[in-house]
């Protein structure tokens, strides 16, 4: 196939899972339940912690930031897939996959920068709790976050504009459910030389980095922990980090899992497959993370439960009343 100029193309396939249309509608019914459990999980979290002022603290500001992240991320990616079943359609146009691909980059950074800064939130919290208040302090607390949207976006923007630089032939079929960095670089049909350069550059920086600072904060972590005599003082002090090393452990592990697949398995499907680990499983389980192992945010879910409870049943009364 002769090469076109990227101006030239007006649509992708997106094979997504199965060639096999008797398995599509289960794998619509999966996603579509995965991304509603992501979607009012974290909705939950959000409203849960925004309507306790007991809980208007660093961690749960960072926390909410998370939620709404993961939210984002994920609807990057499945309602155009499930539209894509629904419809039977494979098709995704060339200025929509620019559009699906910038902004996965965006919010997987963000879910990054994010990580690493609720470490850096517990490092302060267990090794230096006495002026944990005066360093996490509103204003640094949101200078981080926009820190990490800057960086997001600008990592994104690079990215996204190494693309535009590349050709694609006249087909271009994507082996996967969404329109993924590497597998757009790997079917260009230009030299891609410099594009791969700069991603593999970039995923050494933006991903190596954090996680050696999220290594970096556990590690003193551990050592202040030990430091503790009193077992019930360790207890505490390791629940205090306990859901959010669960959610790091998670992201890192499925994430790693997911490169080395791919690497093995350029082109298949598999890798689609191992991509719904970081992309849907993680963003989802989550909420269950921070809820079940958080006493805080159980109580915070179970008065914002009683409260919406009670909004509604005044309002049935009310409508009841002449």
């Amino acid at each position: 196939m002769d090469p076109r100029n990227n101006t030239g193309i007006s649509v992708f396939q997106l094979l997504g899972f199965s060639e096999g249309p008797e398995l599509q509608p289960l794998i619509f019914r999966l996603f579509l339940l995965m991304y509603l459990i992501t979607v009012f999980g974290n909705l939950l979290i959000i409203l849960a912690v925004s309507s306790d002022s007991h809980l208007h603290t660093p961690m749960y500001f960072f926390l909410t930031n998370l939620s709404f992240v993961d939210i984002c991320f994920t609807s990057t990616t499945i309602p155009k897939m499930l539209w894509n079943i629904q419809t039977q359609s494979k098709v995704i146009t060339y200025k929509g996959c620019l559009s699906q691909m910038y902004f996965f980059i965006l919010f997987a950074g963000l879910d990054v920068f994010l990580l690493t800064v609720m470490a850096y939130d517990c490092f302060v919290a267990i090794c230096h709790p006495l002026h944990y208040m005066v360093i996490m302090n509103p204003r640094l607390c949101g200078l981080l976050v926009l820190m990490s949207w800057i960086m997001s976006v600008l990592h994104s923007m690079l990215q996204t504009s190494m693309v535009l630089r590349l050709s694609f032939c006249t087909e271009v079929e994507i082996p996967h459910f969404f329109c993924e960095l590497n597998q757009m670089i790997q079917h260009a049909c230009s030299a891609n030389f410099l594009s791969n350069i700069v991603l593999y550059f970039a995923a050494m920086l933006l991903v190596g980095g954090p996680f050696i600072g999220i290594l970096y904060s556990y590690s003193k972590i551990v050592s202040s922990i030990r430091g503790i005599s009193s077992a019930q003082g360790k207890y505490k002090a390791f629940s205090t980090c306990a859901s959010h090393l669960s959610v790091v452990s998670l992201f890192y592990c499925t994430s790693l899992g997911v490169y080395f697949s791919s690497a093995a398995i350029q082109s298949s499907p598999s890798s689609a497959v191992a991509s719904v680990m970081y992309t849907v499983v993680t963003p989802m389980l989550n909420p269950f993370i921070y809820s079940l192992r958080n006493k805080d945010i159980k109580e915070a879910l179970m008065r914002f439960s009683g409260m919406a409870a009670l909004k509604g049943t005044i309002i049935w009364v009310l409508k009841k009343c002449p």
